[in-house]
């Protein structure tokens, strides 16, 4: 006969075979998005995409830490302030048109208070045409890069991410737009058209694109199997998604480089352009007024000096920034330093 107390203490077992199953609980049936994106939370990928955000900020500091110490860097970027500012405050300190007749003809630069860089042969106002020259050429200079710089930037990460074929087509279309001489393309098509300030800026960046693709093609070709872009595949990433967020951060630093030396070149071409007289004749710019001066060199040398002089240091200025933007982002000369 059994205990009572025993038989009170006895456990209560609805379903005998539940209380010899220790296996551990099955997992629920993944989802079908969980299928396809099975590595989304990866931890591998997570922490490399968070790795390279944080490495990309602190070289971001220690290059403009760089590039704040470079004292050639720093006279060129004082001197472009200045010609900005001077370009900008034009229409404010000669609002009047700069190819009107303001005085006699003639008048040497030091010798009339009012006009201190003097006048031109048909009685224009000198600094009244650099102020204003400096819009033009500052204008011009830069909406060509940056047209130069869209083109190339499209044609060459498309070139270099997707390689095979595709590459292999903008290849050649690179190599016969490199074929021509890039000036005289640029005369022909702006002699075609009508010469305007929309003219030359469109011609100049159409000849500065080559330069920039076969730079981004060869930064992504580099960069394109680093670890974070293998991660950021792995993450389902798209390709767009990939190559304006993962690799073109990266590539970067050569292509600010060469934006500088593309805004000089184009001034020089732009100059050059106005010289010929292919520039828009309504405005004046430093290359025009080179050209209005070139037949009085030996009675009035500073109407070719002072145009000449402001060409000369602002594309200095530019290539000063230039190279001090290849020392802050170059990663050799930054640990050297």
């Amino acid at each position: 006969m059994s205990n009572p107390d025993t038989a009170e203490r006895a456990p209560v077992v609805l379903n005998p075979a539940l209380a010899y199953d220790r296996s551990p609980p099955k997992p629920d049936a993944p989802t079908p998005n969980e299928e396809r994106w099975s590595n989304v939370h990866a931890p591998d990928a997570m922490r490399a995409t968070t790795a390279s955000a944080e490495t990309g900020t602190t070289s971001a500091n220690r290059a403009l830490r760089v590039f704040l110490r470079n004292p050639n860097a720093m006279t060129g970027l004082i001197f472009l302030v200045l010609v900005v500012a001077a370009a900008l405050l034009a229409p404010v300190l000669y609002p009047e048109d700069p190819l009107s007749m303001v005085a006699r003809p003639f008048i040497w630069p030091g010798t009339n208070s009012t006009y201190p860089l003097g006048t031109d042969s048909l009685g224009r106002d000198v600094l009244s045409g650099i102020l204003h020259g400096a819009r033009i050429s500052l204008l011009v200079g830069i909406v060509a890069t940056v047209i130069g710089l869209a083109v190339g930037l499209i044609i060459g990460s498309t070139a270099g991410y997707f390689g095979g074929w595709v590459d292999d087509v903008l290849v050649k279309l690179i190599e016969i737009v490199q074929t021509l001489p890039s000036f005289i393309l640029l005369v022909v098509l702006v002699a075609i058209a009508q010469p305007s300030v929309a003219v030359v800026t469109g011609a100049v960046g159409i000849v500065s694109w080559p330069t920039v693709a076969r730079l981004v093609r060869s930064e992504f070709r580099a960069i394109r199997e680093k670890d974070y872009v293998v991660a950021a595949r792995s993450l389902g990433y798209g390709h767009v998604r990939i190559i304006i967020r993962e690799i073109l951060p990266n590539a970067l630093p050569p292509i600010i480089v060469t934006s500088s030396v593309m805004v000089a070149s184009a001034i020089l071409m732009e100059s050059a352009l106005s010289f010929m007289g292919l520039g828009d004749p309504n405005l004046v710019s430093w290359g025009s007024m080179i050209g209005d001066g070139r037949e009085l060199l030996r009675t009035a040398w500073y109407l070719t000096a002072i145009p000449g002089l402001a060409i000369v240091f602002t594309v200095l200025a530019l290539n000063l920034i230039g190279d001090g933007l290849n020392d802050a982002l170059n990663p050799r000369f930054t640990d050297e330093r």
